[in-house]
Formats: structure tokens, C-alpha cells, sequence
């Protein structure tokens, strides 16, 4: 095997972990699974469509962020994951990027703020004809520029390894939080066109914390945290 291969291989069994480790989070976090549940490597390999080797892999990762842990003998059990869980989650997220939407106000170039205005048109065109998985799409496009342009890559990194720690379907089944989208878009990339920092950070911050509380009552409705 020439080592172009083998690093292909290496590539894909690492996103095959990592697609298991996104899996096993919204499982969690969507509340289909409850904490001191049992996650059975063949029950997970079957549901996904891969091997028992990466279901592991991606178990361990989760385990790394905390959400499940490893019983000697026994397997990996869902971890416990408060309201303060959910809500710190959050807070380091917005700390980050409220600080890169404040960078970003002054190092983004015109060519990147003609773009952020062509992805928030398309976002409310998206938005009016309820296209929702259109609009998820689009609402991290928006996300992702404005990180970038604050030319600060090691905290962009950071952020998105904690961005993955929220599962997909937070973005579409959580109420009003398209609505916040569209309200704080809007305010974040006028705040970036006039170059005020400040104003960029408070309603980045603003615009993320309040999908916890939004996080924090879906779980409540899906009886994360009901008593056995």
C-alpha cells in the first residue's frame, strides 16, 4: 500500500469517528438518550452503517468532551449533563465569539462584508419560503465569515471544536431560535459595516446565550432531567 493510500485510509477512519462522535452528541444533547444510559458499540455501528472500530474511536471523543464514560468491563454509559453543563457550553461560546465579532470589525475587508451581505439576503429569502435546512446552512456560512475575518485563527479553531459539541438538530427543532437569527443577523453585520466593535461583540454574545436558555427548555420538554 503506498502511503497516499494509507493516508487516505487514515482520513476517512478518522471522519468516520468523528461522524460517530456528532451521532452520539445529538443523541445526548437532543434528549433521546438519558444520562446512565448504556451505549452498545453493535447497536450504534448498526444505526450508523460502520464498524464496530470507528464506533469505538468516535466513543472515546465523546468521552473526551465529557458527555459519556467509560465503565471497566461494561462499556461507555451517558455522562450526566446539567442545566450549568448546558449553559457553560454556551458562555465559552460566546465569550469566543463575541471577542472574534469584535475583531472582526476592524479587520474585515469590504470584499468580505459584500459577501456577509449576499448570505443574509439569501438567508431571509430562505427564511420567507421556510426553507429551514437552507437556512441552517446559510446562518453557519454567516457565522463561519465573520470568525474568519477576524483573522485570528487559533480562537477560530477553538470555537469550532466547541461548536461541534451541539447537535444539528438544536438548529432546527429548537423554537425561536431561527426567529433570534433573524433579528440578531442583521444588528451583527451593521454593527461590522460601521466598524464598532462593541456593539458587534454584545450582540454576538446576546445572540448565542440565548439559545441556551432556549437548549436548556427543550431538554426540559424532552424529560432530560425528570426524576426516575
Amino acid at each position: 500500500m503506498t502511503a497516499s493510500v494509507r493516508g487516505a485510509a487514515g482520513v476517512r477512519k478518522q471522519q468516520l469517528s468523528e461522524d460517530v462522535a456528532v451521532y452520539v452528541r445529538e443523541l445526548i444533547l437532543s434528549g433521546q438518550v438519558k444520562p446512565g444510559t448504556f451505549l452498545r458499540t453493535e447497536h450504534l455501528a448498526e444505526a450508523i452503517g460502520v464498524s464496530n472500530t470507528p464506533v469505538r474511536e468516535g466513543l472515546h471523543m465523546v468521552a473526551g468532551d465529557g458527555f459519556v464514560k467509560l465503565v471497566p468491563r461494561r462499556g461507555f454509559v451517558v455522562a450526566e449533563v446539567t442545566r450549568r453543563d448546558v449553559r457553560d457550553m454556551f458562555w465559552i461560546q460566546a465569550s469566543l465569539a463575541g471577542e472574534l465579532a469584535r475583531r472582526a470589525a476592524q479587520e474585515i475587508s469590504e470584499e468580505k462584508l459584500a459577501e456577509l451581505d449576499e448570505l443574509l439576503a439569501e438567508y431571509m429569502r430562505a427564511a420567507e419560503r421556510d426553507d429551514s435546512d437552507t437556512v441552517v446552512e446559510l446562518g453557519h456560512q454567516f457565522h463561519r465569515l465573520v470568525n474568519l475575518s477576524a483573522d485570528s485563527p487559533r480562537m477560530t479553531l477553538m470555537l469550532g471544536s466547541l461548536v461541534k459539541q451541539l447537535p444539528n438538530r438544536f438548529y432546527h427543532d429548537i423554537e425561536g431560535h431561527d426567529e433570534d437569527s433573524l433579528e440578531a443577523h442583521p444588528k451583527i453585520l451593521a454593527a461590522l459595516h460601521a466598524r464598532d466593535g462593541d456593539t458587534a461583540a454584545a450582540v454576538m454574545q446576546d445572540h448565542i446565550m440565548s439559545g441556551a436558555d432556549e437548549l436548556v427548555a427543550f431538554l426540559e420538554q424532552q424529560g432530560m432531567w425528570d426524576e426516575a
